[in-house]
């Protein structure tokens, strides 16, 4: 008999950043109130579903994410590094056209397909594919919830859909608080879907780059 596992990718909500800060990986940024609000959302998706394993991002954003889910699912949370948000050589700046034009921003940018910006493209599928692999071992059979970010969870989901890595930024699908869900049969990935439970908090606004 062939035994399904799925292992779902949870975006965390909307971070407090009025500055527009490309916060990457720094402390202290935490979900604003629409994030906790989305954070619920997600939780509620979740109720019902047989979720036996529940890891997650250290990040400030991720675990508050998670904590909602965690009372629902009666789960402890894991924390995991491999699900950190990319690496990026541009966290801490506030990005935009003049920015732009900064030799210190421009010398970051010579290369998308890697990106020469931050942590390569293949070295953030390596780690998610790794921690993809436990969240399926350890939730074999059942289901497993993963809290990450939107660039590693959209690295995953374009080796799943047998994708080139490079990509436009803006043309990600895999908004706040959304989950990208990987369907196996055993240990082989037969599909991929897409959801977004906090859809209804949405403002059209566009969020940063490897938020």
């Amino acid at each position: 008999m062939t035994t399904t596992t799925v292992v779902h990718l949870l975006r965390h909500g909307e971070v407090y950043n009025p500055a527009g800060v490309l916060y990457g990986r720094l402390p202290g940024y935490h979900l604003s109130d629409r994030g906790q609000q989305m954070a619920e959302l997600a939780a509620e998706w979740f109720e019902g579903r047989d979720i036996t394993a529940l890891f997650s991002s250290p990040l400030d954003r991720t675990q508050e994410t998670a904590v909602p889910l965690q009372k629902v699912l009666d789960l402890p949370v894991v924390l995991d590094d491999r699900l950190v948000e990319a690496g990026n050589k541009l966290q801490g700046r506030t990005l935009s056209s003049r920015s732009a034009r900064d030799p210190r921003v421009l010398r970051r940018l010579y290369n998308p397909f890697r990106p020469s910006w931050g942590e390569p493209y293949s070295q953030i599928v390596e780690r998610m594919l790794q921690v993809v692999k436990v969240a399926r071992k350890t939730a074999w059979g059942h289901e497993a919830v993963c809290v990450s970010h939107q660039l590693p969870i959209w690295m995953m989901r374009r080796v799943a859909e047998s994708k080139r890595l490079w990509h436009r930024p803006d043309r990600r699908e895999c908004n706040l608080a959304s989950v990208t869900s990987l369907t196996f049969a055993d240990q082989s990935l037969v599909r991929v879907d897409y959801a977004e439970p906090a859809a209804s908090l949405y403002t059209g606004e566009a969020a940063p780059p490897g938020a």
